[in-house]
């Protein structure tokens, strides 16, 4: 494993160099019973798969680890309405909240809830899998303490929800790397940078198919640095949606873990306070590989590639690795787009 060093590093309150974390996990038992329903290929199972390699890695034991706890809108045909859907909804917001106070009490340098970032859903509608917006609800919290949070967003999908939420304040700058162009939920145009106080304050970086790491972070990491500059906030949400892995069942992105876990690092390294949620993500091995991976990056401690027996080895094989191959998928993002798009983002921040 590469070192943390990068990134424009803000001044830290957890050491001289901060190497080491104060990282505060939040998870359920329960979260991996509650089912979408035959063929719904959002899964809360992954969550539970993620937790058991976390577990058997020995991560658990290096984190303070929390339960969720609990704190009508219109439902959609990608959201059906299953048994003990409130409670659903109930575990993983709760989670997000707390998770929010932990570092709102400075308890915590990093917080990860799994179970959340669920990104689509608005004030009176359920949208895109996700019934309530939990994000929102951690960002209004830490904004009781904070003046500044910046959230950014690296699902496949535009982080809709969100931005709609803060379209208008100067106080959260969102910034979602997502695919566009006759993709759900279809938002999320270049040119789309927020309204009034917020003018500018939101930034949509508008993706095509086959995007590689080298490609991703050629815009991810300046883009980044820039936002961090001029924005300075006072804490970072950063929702890690696993469906720009590459070979997700429904995306089309060609991301490694590795490439997906480096914005985990690069975030990281500013030293500023850092919400990790999860999102999307539909090949659950994949999944789980990806946020095991980067709960290490969060303690900034070796792993080891080869994964210890647990209980769902079985879904790893033949390789039973973390890390796993990428595609050979085109790369539709050319070097001429890739430029055009950090010059007008760049130019407007």
């Amino acid at each position: 494993m590469e070192g943390a060093g990068g990134g424009n590093s803000l001044p830290s309150t957890s050491g001289a160099d901060a190497v080491k974390r104060r990282v505060s996990y939040f998870y359920d038992p329960d979260v991996g019973n509650y089912y979408y329903g035959l063929g719904h290929p959002m899964k809360p199972h992954r969550i539970r798969m993620t937790h058991s390699l976390l577990e058997k890695y020995g991560l658990l034991d290096r984190m303070k680890t929390n339960p969720c706890v609990a704190r009508r809108f219109n439902i959609t045909d990608d959201c059906p309405v299953f048994y003990r859907l409130f409670e659903f909804c109930q575990t993983y917001t709760g989670a997000s909240v707390d998770a929010a106070k932990e570092l709102n009490r400075c308890n915590a340098d990093i917080v990860i809830n799994w179970s959340g970032g669920l990104h689509h859903a608005k004030r009176s509608e359920a949208s895109g899998f996700c019934y309530v917006n939990d994000i929102v609800l951690a960002i209004l919290k830490l904004l009781e303490n904070h003046d500044r949070v910046l959230y950014v967003d690296i699902d496949i999908h535009h982080g809709d929800g969100v931005e709609e939420a803060f379209l208008t304040t100067d106080r959260v700058m969102t910034v979602s790397f997502h695919k566009f162009g006759e993709y759900f939920p279809g938002t999320g145009h270049i040119l789309d940078n927020g309204y009034g106080k917020g003018k500018y304050y939101a930034v949509n970086v508008p993706l095509n198919d086959g995007i590689d790491d080298e490609s991703y972070h050629y815009l991810f990491k300046p883009i980044i640095a820039k936002v961090m500059e001029v924005f300075n906030p006072d804490a970072v949400v950063l929702q890690c949606g696993a469906d720009s892995l590459s070979g997700d069942r429904l995306g089309c992105f060609n991301l490694s873990v590795k490439g997906h876990a480096e914005c985990v690092r690069y975030l990281r390294s500013f030293n500023v306070p850092l919400m990790l949620l999860g999102g999307g993500g539909y090949t659950l091995r994949n999944v789980a590989r990806c946020w095991c991976y980067e709960v290490y990056w969060s303690l900034h401690v070796e792993v080891n590639d080869k994964m210890p027996d647990h209980e769902y080895l079985g879904y790893y094989g033949p390789d039973y690795n973390i890390h796993v191959a990428t595609s050979n998928m085109e790369n539709k993002n050319s070097r001429k787009s890739l430029d055009d798009i950090k010059a007008k983002i760049l130019d407007n921040l």
